[in-house]
């Protein structure tokens, strides 16, 4: 038996017929940029998390980017201000921090949840913290009432970062809740292997804040709100017709598919018992999508070759922390012992919607069969 990590042709099957007549209807419409199809996804997505605005841009790093630029210019950040991150997020959240010369400060997770410990936080708040970075890491929602109450204290702005928990609802039943600080944003990447993927690179912000939606949708275009009138230096940054079609016709079976992801990780948990694997915890499995299966080994290639000697393919996700990467040198001298942890002993197990009852049975006796 073969059986993938992810195989995109098997999720766009599912919905094959009814993506084919979108895209063909964008096609044929001769109209490809800022048209009807971006207007559509947008409300629809916007309704779907319970915010007022959404807004459309080319993947998931410049929606982050561009919210810190849009926060910078409306005066509410500046050059050098603090922004507590997750160390152990995927680089992309820190480096939408530092591309606008903000200074990330790296706050360790708790390992049963591998989300930011919102323990550590209020200790690493200085007089120059302006935000809190929420990343919604492996598909878990990781803001905390702790997390709120914080940014209220404080007076700083909440942004998430949710590339990989599209479907997820906030303590307080959505993602966009009167109860949250106000502004907050949500940073949405359509990445095809996301739960809610295109057909090639999208992102999106959700908020209920006007007029950061309105300065971001002008910075994401080339700084113009007007064609041929530009207030501000913008870059391109744009979700096309074709994907925004794709994904309008996905959003309609996302909760479907994301209950389809719980009920494979809940057979994975229920049924894989091996002392040399450390499986999610309960506390990890609540308001969780799944976007990633994590499990915890001493020696993840051995896991791997074995997993592959039975056909299955597997991921790390990620097997060297920011701090450690080359790009953020300054930062190697850093100690962070439990996202080392994580980034060393992690391995992603197949977990998707498309997988079978005996694809998954497979997967479980290769597991309980690892003896290292």
């Amino acid at each position: 038996m073969k059986i993938n990590y992810l195989e995109l042709k098997r999720v766009t099957a599912m919905h094959a017929h009814e993506i084919q007549q979108a895209v063909n209807h964008v096609v044929n419409s001769g109209w490809y940029l800022q048209g009807e199809a971006v207007g559509t996804f947008e409300a629809e997505y916007a309704k779907y998390c319970g915010a007022q605005h959404c807004v459309g841009c080319a993947n998931g790093l410049d929606a982050l980017t561009l919210t810190f630029r849009t926060l910078i210019t409306l005066g509410r950040m500046g050059e050098g201000d603090e922004v507590i991150v997750p160390a152990n997020t995927y680089i992309a959240s820190i480096l939408s921090v530092t591309e606008n010369r903000l200074t990330p400060v790296l706050v360790e997770p708790r390992l049963n949840t591998f989300q930011i410990d919102d323990r550590l936080i209020e200790q690493a708040i200085t007089p120059r913290t302006r935000a809190i970075l929420v990343v919604n890491l492996y598909g878990r929602n990781a803001l905390t009432d702790t997390i709120i109450r914080l940014c209220t204290k404080y007076n700083l702005q909440l942004v998430i970062d949710n590339a990989q928990g599209h479907g997820l609802s906030l303590p307080h039943g959505t993602l966009h809740s009167a109860a949250l600080p106000s502004p907050s944003v949500v940073c949405h990447s359509f990445y095809p292997g996301k739960n809610l993927g295109a057909l090639g690179d999208g992102g999106a912000i959700t908020t209920d804040d006007e007029t950061l939606a309105t300065l971001f949708r002008t910075i994401a275009n080339y700084g113009s709100s007007r064609k041929y009138v530009f207030d501000y230096c913008g870059r391109n940054s744009r979700l096309d017709e074709i994907q925004a079609a794709v994904l309008s016709v996905k959003l309609k079976y996302l909760d479907a598919d994301n209950a389809l992801r719980r009920n494979a990780a809940q057979r994975l948990i229920g049924e894989v018992s091996n002392p040399l694997i450390t499986m999610p915890s309960a506390e990890y499995c609540h308001d969780n999508v799944f976007h990633i299966f994590p499990v915890l080994v001493k020696s993840p290639d051995t896991l791997q070759r074995h997993l592959q000697d039975h056909g299955i393919g597997t991921m790390r996700h990620y097997p060297i922390p920011p701090h450690q990467q080359a790009c953020y040198q300054a930062w190697a001298a850093l100690h962070l012992p439990i996202t080392e942890q994580i980034h060393r002993e992690e391995v992603s197990i197949p977990c998707n919607q498309t997988l079978t009852t005996e694809e998954l049975t497979h997967i479980i006796f290769a597991m309980n069969s690892y003896d290292k």
